[in-house]
């Protein structure tokens, strides 16, 4: 099977693109005097260096982010969230009315929005109905999609989420690599949820496939969704790449400061996600004692898919007492399910008395 190489794969008006290049790109070292970016002299709040462009670069935070996660520096681009990475790809891979992305629904809904935005088509390979890969049926797609030719518009992203939302499972992590071996285009694996789980990264994948491209959050494990932290893992030619099309001052100087801070405190953050991975197993096991549960799917994330006899009820119910939850009964392949965030002892203890409650009335 011929594979394309990651530059055939891009666009090409985006590999002949001359990036910008901004005042804080163009000297090393430190300074004392910056009279290059015409930025006010003045500062008018606290002293923060609010009046000074940030790093475009991100380089403190991408060293903390080696030191404390492991991810080699030169593999890493930073992105406002990990929405700002995934779109990024769209910009770099897929042309637009020509191009097609690959998804396995039930998934993350954002992958398709960004594909409307650009311009870009769908296809679906369903999960099972315990949503693990249907690899008979992606293999049958897969061989249509190889069969394409490159001029003419081909699958350029296929999307895996892993663990997967809204359905919370993990894929095998040998299965991930046979499929994004066969795939001729890049195989994006969405680890948001990677922090809650036991199973191995994707990370070691890059070692021998430079057609995949791994994507991590500061937003969930890190408490940090307020701030927009998203990180992407890939081989330094898509780096260089995502660097060149990126905005200039993608992500605030605020933003660097307060990860690099949540970083800091990485064994407290340890210490939450063992509290969470305990308290998803109690909350799974007392959803599981409710008459209108029907089944509660296994999870690797921070959060449990519930399949229960009335969701939109449920979802109306619980709204009523300010208890918010997501219903996810119209998301293909999640018929009657709800999905419900792991929160703190004191939110889980009021989610399952209130529906306790609300057994004796269903």
């Amino acid at each position: 099977m011929n594979l394309y190489s990651v530059k055939q794969l891009m666009r090409k008006n985006i590999l002949s693109l001359v990036p910008y290049s901004s005042a804080r790109n163009e000297f090393d070292g430190e300074g004392s005097v910056f009279i290059d970016a015409n930025e006010n002299y003045r500062d008018f709040i606290e002293d923060k260096g609010l009046n000074r462009y940030p790093d475009p670069q991100h380089k403190a935070l991408k060293q903390e982010i080696e030191k404390v996660m492991g991810i080699p520096y030169e593999n890493m681009v930073i992105g406002n969230g990990s929405d700002e990475l995934i779109d990024l790809l769209f910009r770099i891979f897929c042309v637009p009315s020509k191009d097609k992305i690959l998804m396995m629904s039930p998934t993350y809904g954002a992958y398709k929005v960004f594909a409307d935005i650009n311009d870009v088509g769908v296809s679906y390979c369903p999960l099972k109905d315990d949503f693990s890969i249907d690899t008979d049926r992606l293999e049958g797609q897969c061989h249509l999609i190889n069969s394409g030719v490159l001029e003419n518009g081909i699958h350029k992203l296929l999307f895996i989420c892993s663990p997967n939302n809204p359905t919370g499972n993990s894929f095998p992590l040998d299965q991930i690599a046979e499929i994004a071996r066969r795939f001729r285009g890049i195989t994006v694996i969405d680890e948001a949820y990677i922090d809650f789980s036991e199973k191995e990264s994707a990370i070691a994948l890059l070692e021998d496939n430079e057609r995949v491209v791994i994507l991590r959050t500061l937003s969930k494990a890190y408490g940090l969704a307020n701030v927009r932290v998203g990180i992407a893992i890939a081989s330094r030619e898509i780096v260089k790449i995502m660097h060149n099309v990126k905005y200039p001052y993608n992500v605030s100087g605020i933003q660097q400061e307060v990860a690099i801070q949540a970083l800091k405190a990485h064994e407290e953050v340890a210490s939450t996600i063992t509290t969470i991975v305990a308290s998803r197993e109690r909350v799974a096991k007392e959803l599981a004692a409710l008459s209108f549960v029907q089944k509660v799917f296994p999870s690797d994330a921070n959060f449990l898919l519930v399949r229960v006899d009335d969701a939109p009820q449920l979802y109306s119910m619980l709204l009523k007492k300010g208890i918010i939850i997501r219903n996810r009964s119209s998301v293909r392949g999640c018929y009657g399910c709800v999905r419900i965030t792991i929160g703190s002892e004191e939110e889980n203890r009021l989610l399952i008395k209130t529906l306790k409650e609300f057994e004796a009335i269903l």
